[in-house]
């Protein structure tokens, strides 16, 4: 079993940016952990090929959350390779399938009118990307406990970034995939994006459960691989 951190680097706001999905390699699954945004099918395929692997072997979509930059290629992903299952927590996988309007639209929207005139317009893009996102059937829902892979995967729940966030423990690679449940910040662990957390008590809550499993290796979907084994 191997973890495998992919960085896809773009451009957003004029500011060189990187997203870090991971893929997950294991007895007759690979597995893709977050599908960026939308339109990185091609980006994302390109950096799983350039380690190896073929996107049209992937087994899984694995989603820690509802956010435009980790579901939005998810649509695409499902499209062009049927035979994906999508799995993600029951609490996310009403927005995800579109039987519930998301946590973080309803935050979009009720910041709107809160935010500066010079912020405004980007708020409207915002949410109209947020709403032009695609709906795909989920095909397993996970929860707290669950485990994934012949037991050598077990789901955490990680709430406050979003209610239903997930992460990632394989206990025999001794590493934890964060997803935005903790971001690589200056070579620590610190809270994701903490004014955009839905809960941001819970989301200290869970920063502080990932942190004492005292990994070896964290994988933060933001500011990447964190290794602890030199520390």
């Amino acid at each position: 079993m191997d973890i495998i951190e992919l960085s896809i680097g773009f451009e957003f706001g004029g500011r060189a940016d990187a997203i870090h999905p991971c893929l997950i390699v294991a007895e007759q699954a690979l597995a893709l952990v977050d599908a960026g945004y939308p339109g990185f099918l091609p980006r994302i395929g390109q950096e799983i090929a350039r380690h190896g692997y073929d996107a049209a072997d992937l087994t899984h979509i694995i989603v820690t959350h509802y956010d435009i930059d980790h579901i939005g290629a998810l649509h695409d992903f499902k499209a062009r390779y049927p035979g994906i299952r999508i799995v993600a927590s029951e609490r996310e996988a009403g927005a995800i399938e579109g039987r519930r309007k998301a946590e973080r639209l309803i935050q979009a929207e009720n910041m709107q009118e809160h935010l500066p005139e010079e912020r405004r317009e980007f708020g409207l893009w915002f949410i109209r990307q947020l709403q032009s996102l695609k709906h795909v059937p989920v095909d397993e829902t996970v929860r707290d406990g669950d485990s994934l892979f012949g037991g050598r995967c077990r789901v955490i729940a990680t709430p406050g970034h979003t209610p239903g966030h997930i992460s990632l423990h394989i206990p025999e690679l001794d590493s934890v995939i964060a997803g935005d449940a903790a971001v690589n910040e200056d070579g620590r662990l610190a809270v994701a994006n903490p004014q955009f957390c839905l809960d941001l008590a819970a989301a200290e809550r869970s920063l502080e459960a990932l942190a004492d499993l005292r990994a070896a290796r964290y994988f933060c979907y933001h500011g990447g691989k964190l290794d602890m084994r030199n520390r």
